[in-house]
Parts: C-alpha cells; structure tokens; sequence
C-alpha cells in the first residue's frame, strides 16, 4: 500500500503550471515501486517548511538525488515504455532547481497524507454518496489516467512501427545478399553436391521467417492503431462531457452554486487530444497501406475537438441595459495550436430564441444591433491562454419577438453567439468555431431590471441540462425553489448562514397565500406566474419583487446582523405571536417586513391598558432608514425593547453595532443628534438613550429557542392581528392596531424646532 501511495503521488507530480494535472501513472515495475518507497521513507521531510530558507540545500540535495536515480533507472529499464516514463519524469523534477524547498514540502505532504490515510478505516460502503460530494472533479481526475493510459498506447504505437521500419530494412538488406548469393554460384560438383545449396537454403528460410515478422508486426501496428482511435474517442467523449459540465457549472453560479472556475485542466486535456490525433494522423500515413475508416474518424474527431474548445470564459451580464456597455471574455484551449501569422477575429452578434435553437445555420436576419463587436484571439504567455475580450461592447437597439399572452419583455430571451474561422497547425483547411452566452435578458429601463433578474433566476436554477434554447419547466416542486431561494440569499449576501425552516415554511406561506397550513410544502407546484408574475394577496408587488428586496437591505445594511443570528428574519405574525406572547415586556426580534418591499421591524412584547401584554410591530426601516441611522443605533435608542429574543440584554447583543458618542463640535456650533422615537416617545425631546448594562451575559449566534414548529395549526378561528393583548387568566382580547404613521418618528432635536412655523 505504500509503494502505491509514493508512487501514484511523487512520480507525476509537476511544478505549478502543471500541478493541475496530476494522476497516477500505469504501474511501474514492483521492484521499482520498492525501490523508491524504501529509499523516500529512509530520507528525513517532516523538517521541510517554506520558510526555511537555511534548508534550500538539503532539499536541492535530496531532489539531485531523485532525479539521478530516476535516470539511472530508466537507463537501465529494458522496457523502452517505463524507460521513457522515467525520463520524462526526471525531465519534469528538474523545474523544482529553482525552488527545491517546495519540493521537499510537496514530498512531506503527501507522506503525511499517507500516514492519515494508512491509519483511517475504510469508509462504510452502505452509503457510498456521501464520499462523492463532487463526482465531476473526480471523473477528471480518472479521464487524467485515461489519457496518459492513450500516450503511452501512442508510444507503444510508434515503438512496433520501429520495430517493422527496422525489420524490413533488415529484411530488404538479406534479400540483396540472397540474390547476389545465388548470382555467386559456382558449377554443380561431379558427385552432383551443390556446396553453396545449404547456405542458400538457410538463407531462404531466415527471409522468410523476416518476412512472417514484419507481417506479424503489421498487423500489430493495425490493431494499435485501430485501439488508440477508439480509446481517443473515448477520452475525447470525456472531455466534452467534462467541458460542458463546466458550463452547466458556470450557468448554476448565478444562483449561487460553487463553481471552480478553472480552465487550465481542460485546456492541457484539449491540448494532449490534439497532439494524440496529429501523431495518430501520421501513424496512419506511415502504415503502408490506405485505411480510409480511421482517416475519417481521426478527421471526424479533430473537427468536433477544434469547434468544442471555444469557451465563454466570462459571461456578459444576465441583464443588459440598451445603451449601456459590458464586457465579456471567451477563450479558446487549443489556442497555442492555432497557425502563426493570421490573427483571428472572433465576433458577436446576438440572436434570439429561435436562432439559439438552429445554431447549423448562420443566422441571416439581425434581431439586434451591437457596438464594439469585434476582437482578435491574443495568446498571453505568462498564464498560457489565449483569450479575445470585448471591453466595450454595447447594445445600441433590439428586435423583439411577437410576445405571447401577458407575456412581458423582461420574459425574452437572447443569447451572444461568438464565432470565427480558425486554422491549426497541421491541418490544411480552416474550421468555423462558435460558441453561444448563456441567455440574456435586454432591458431599456433600470425599472426593468428586478423583473428580468426574476427570468434570469428561473432559467438559472430550473433548465434542465442539454435543453432546447431556452425551454424552462413551468412548475417546479417547491423544495427545488426553496433550495434556490436559500442559495441566491446566502452566495448574494456573502454568509454561511443561511434559511431554516422555519423562514422556509414562511416562505410558503406566502407564496401560496395559505397562512393557516401547517403541512409539508415540499411537493407542492410553484409555477412562474406565482413566482413573479401575479401580485401576492393585498399587495402591489409579485413574491420575488418581494424577496430581492429584503436580499438587497440585508447584503447592504445587515449582513453582519443576519450572518451572527441576530435577525429572525422571515417569520409570519401567527407565529410571531406564539414565540412571544409568554415573554416578559420588552424582548424583541427582528424580523423581515412581509407588506413593504425592503424592509425590517422590530416586533416587541409591551403592557396593554388593560393590565395584560400586547405585541407591536414597529414601522419597518428602509435601505434609506438605515442609511441615515444604522440598525444597531436605532435599537440603541428605542426604551421599549430592553431583551432580544429569547432573553439577550440588547446593550450586550447589539453593543458592538453601537456608534461611538459625537465629538465635541468645532467653531461654537450647537451639536445636534439623530435619534429614534417609537409611539408616543416622539413628543419627548428631552429623553435619552439607557445606560449600556454591563452585567455579563453570553450570547451565541444563530440560537432561537422556537416553540412552534410547522405542525402546530393556527386555525382560522382564531387569527393573530398585528398589536394583541393577552393575559395568562383571562382569554385573548385584541387591542387597537396602532397606525403605522404614528410608529415611529425621526427628529433632529434642535433644529427641527427651528423649522416649525
């Protein structure tokens, strides 16, 4: 198990531009394995450390050491594929010459990866999901192995095509001798023995034995031949597999999703296809007779290769503005094959569904007018990829289809589709190479960027892979929506905290407007007119105009809250009620308004004029609120609410959110203050913040105890208004609602005085 571990790990692995591509190579020889495992283990590397620099010359010395004896084996390896292995191995150790200490980190990292993994038990297979968290990564890293396992059938390829070239040299050379040998012959002898007849017919024989191996080794070298096609198509199946799951990668980030950017990998990948069908190419060529079933297919392979690695590598916007301008980056991997001396011009036009849909033909009619459209293919040398970038491109005016229904314009889809006309090295004809964005949705005005962002989420997040330009589902299961709503909050807002359930079941709340279910939503339908087409009951604005909103105020104004738990976030009245209607006067929560788009409440228990308590829902704070007075200061100044939920002193909870006290004011100037009044308070000038307690308490984030759970029923009969009185002896009687005009007043004590008539 050692061996394998040293080997599968030290032997391939490269310095940084080639670190990507690492896997473990076919198995060498047992007695090589053996022979570097023991000597590795016998060599100190745990003393290895980069900033070590007093230990540079250890490390060259041990990595002189690697790689002498990697050439002295391979000059010594009779099998001429692990001789050639072992050389290019060595070859590649020597870029660590100018940085052996990281050597020496790379070999004492992977032994104590070894160590951990020597010692670990095998995991369970009764559920062997959990252990493939990112299968795709881990299919490139096999599809790795698949190609080298190809190199070196092409090594052995062109070792038995030598191998023939040799014999029928050979071959060619004794059928001269023989027949000059059989000129040479002299007079039959009077006892009728011919003395030269025996070596004529050793000759004879040995010729034909030649001739029977060069037979042999062609039709080896057809078999090979006919192998590596078939394992080249193979690997190149894999890898446009592999490239389109970038893609589908790429197009998941909008909502959210991780995505490893990343395209060295693939471009190697590409690079060695295309290196393997040239020598293939060449092989067939050298074979000596015409097998047009492989040319074709090698031709076939090397066409679809070429027109597969063009790549968006920066997608434009999702949402552009007519008149406004972006940018955008494609890249192509085979760049450094392209031929030398013609620049390559790619250009974007923009099309739309229908065209998307037949990209065979090139689109004749202009459904769009771009600015700046153009871009040549530059190859950087220093990260070795070859990229064109439209800086400046700008839609100057678009075309839109006949719309359908009540279908609006922030509802259709476009798409860039970039192409070209590219010639590679070796090849005689040039290939048109294009590539289409993921869909955009144009927009003439800033008011229509909410709506078109909701088309961008839906298609993002519901699409299936391989569809029909741009065929969405729609109905989805409300788990998926959910899952993706949690996922656009927590990448938008930059937070590791994100929904629970409790928001979830909020959330459906609202969006089927069925605030008295207590059931599983999970498999219920959402459909895109529920999502951002319809209004929400008694509202002016449609469930995603809603939610971007409340997204927008926390990543601006209260990441920091939310991300620390502080905020409660989405939770209906009804279940408000039940949290707190057995907690002394004074604790509060916050919570995401559910009637303004944007906003934030304190909702908090009081005293009731009837001796009993009554829940309030402070008027919600704005983006602009809080731009004006943060959230933590406005918490600060409002006496009412004394304990965050379930029972946090608020001056220990919210303490650090605190501004620090105005400095004193410059040049004989009357200082001024903003403060917040709730009720009543807003008639008083005079009162002032309470003291900031400091008896310690601890707090830790993201902890509300919650009573209610989904399953608890809140019947129709017996609604929850937004201020209610409740007594533990007596039943529940609803106060007057207090009028959200009165909630709250903002006042600058001094000088709003002076600004009355």
């Amino acid at each position: 198990m050692a061996q394998w571990l040293h080997m599968s790990q030290l032997i391939p692995c490269l310095p940084d531009d080639t670190v990507n591509n690492l896997y473990p190579p076919p198995a060498f020889p047992i007695e090589v394995r053996h022979f570097l495992a023991d000597w590795i283990e016998s060599q100190r590397w745990d003393d290895f450390v980069l900033e070590k620099v007093e230990m540079e010359s250890q490390a060259r010395a041990l990595l002189e050491q690697t790689i002498s004896m990697l050439q002295t084996m391979a000059q010594q390896n009779s099998n001429v594929v692990d001789r050639m292995k072992l050389m290019a191995i060595s070859r590649n150790m020597t870029r660590f010459q100018q940085q052996p200490l990281q050597f020496g980190v790379m070999v004492r990292d992977i032994l104590r990866k070894e160590r951990v993994l020597l010692s670990t038990p095998p995991p369970p297979m009764s559920n062997p999901q959990q252990y493939q968290q990112y299968p795709n990564r881990e299919s490139s890293f096999l599809n790795l192995q698949d190609v080298d396992h190809l190199v070196l059938k092409v090594l052995q390829l062109q070792e038995v095509r030598k191998q023939k070239h040799q014999l029928q040299e050979d071959l060619n050379w004794e059928r001269q001798n023989f027949e000059g040998l059989r000129c040479e012959r002299g007079p039959t002898q009077p006892n009728g023995l011919d003395p030269s007849s025996s070596e004529i017919q050793k000759r004879k024989n040995q010729i034909q034995d030649m001739e029977f191996n060069v037979k042999v080794l062609f039709t080896k070298s057809f078999e090979l031949l006919k192998e590596c096609v078939d394992c080249l198509d193979q690997c190149q199946t894999r890898l446009i597999s592999r490239l389109k799951t970038w893609r589908w990668e790429q197009h998941k980030a909008t909502i959210g999703h991780p995505f490893d950017d990343n395209l060295n990998p693939l471009q190697t990948w590409c690079e060695q296809l295309v290196g393997v069908n040239g020598k293939l190419r060449q092989e067939l060529m050298l074979i000596g007779e015409p097998v047009p079933e492989l040319q074709e297919r090698l031709g076939k392979l090397l066409q679809v290769l070429i027109q597969s690695s063009l790549v968006v590598e920066k997608q434009p916007p999702q949402v552009i503005k007519t008149q406004s301008k972006f940018s955008t980056t494609v890249r192509y991997l085979l760049g450094e094959k392209v031929a030398p001396g013609k620049p390559v011009m790619l250009k974007a036009q923009i099309i739309n569904e229908i065209q998307a849909r037949n990209l065979a033909v090139v689109p004749a009619d202009n459904v769009g007018e771009l600015i700046n459209n153009s871009a040549i293919l530059e190859h950087n040398t220093a990260t070795k990829s070859t990229c064109a970038t439209f800086r400046n491109m700008s839609i100057k005016k678009i075309k839109r289809a006949d719309r359908k229904g009540s279908e609006s314009v922030t509802e259709e889809k476009f798409a860039l589709l970039f192409s070209a006309e590219i010639t590679i090295t070796g090849c005689d004809t040039p290939y048109r190479i294009q590539m289409i964005s993921l869909p955009v949705v144009v927009i003439v005005h800033g008011s229509q960027d909410n709506n078109a962002l909701a088309t961008i989420i839906w298609d993002c997040a519901f699409s299936e892979p391989d569809r029909m330009p741009f065929v969405v589902p729609e109905r989805v299961p409300w788990r998926m929506m959910y899952s993706t709503l949690n996922s656009k909050f927590t990448s938008e807002v930059q937070t590791q905290h994100g929904l629970d359930h409790y928001n979830q079941h909020f959330l459906a709340q609202k969006i089927f407007d069925k605030p008295d279910f207590a059931e599983d939503y999970s498999n219920m339908m959402v459909s895109w007119a529920q999502f951002n087409k319809e209004v929400l009951p008694g509202r002016p604005f449609t469930f995603w105009q809603w939610f971007e909103g409340v997204m927008e105020l926390t990543k601006k104004h209260l990441k920091t809250y939310w991300s620390e738990g502080l905020i409660f976030g989405f939770i209906g009245k009804q279940h408000l009620h039940l949290i707190l209607k057995d907690r002394p006067n004074g604790t509060f929560l916050l919570r995401f308004s559910d009637s303004e788009i944007g906003g934030i409440t304190i909702a908090y228990v009081s005293a009731s004029e009837n001796g009993g308590q009554k829940i309030q829902n402070i008027q919600p704070f704005s983006k602009r609120d809080l731009e004006i007075r943060s959230l933590g200061d406005r918490i600060r100044d409002i006496s009412h609410i004394t304990h965050l939920y379930p029972e946090f002193p608020k001056d220990e909870v919210f303490k650090k959110f605190y501004s620090e006290p105005q400095a004193p004011s410059i040049g004989g100037y009357i200082p001024v203050s903003l403060r917040t009044r709730v009720g009543m308070e807003a008639g008083s000038a005079t009162s002032s913040p309470p003291p900031i307690a400091d008896s310690p308490q601890s707090f830790s984030a993201h902890h509300f105890p919650q009573p209610f759970s989904p399953q608890e029923s809140i019947t129709p009969d017996n609604p929850c208004p937004t201020d209610m009185d409740f007594n533990p002896t007596t039943p529940v009687v609803y106060s007057e609602h207090i009028s959200p005009g009165n909630n709250i007043d903002m006042e600058l004590e001094s000088i709003l005085q002076t600004l009355e008539p």
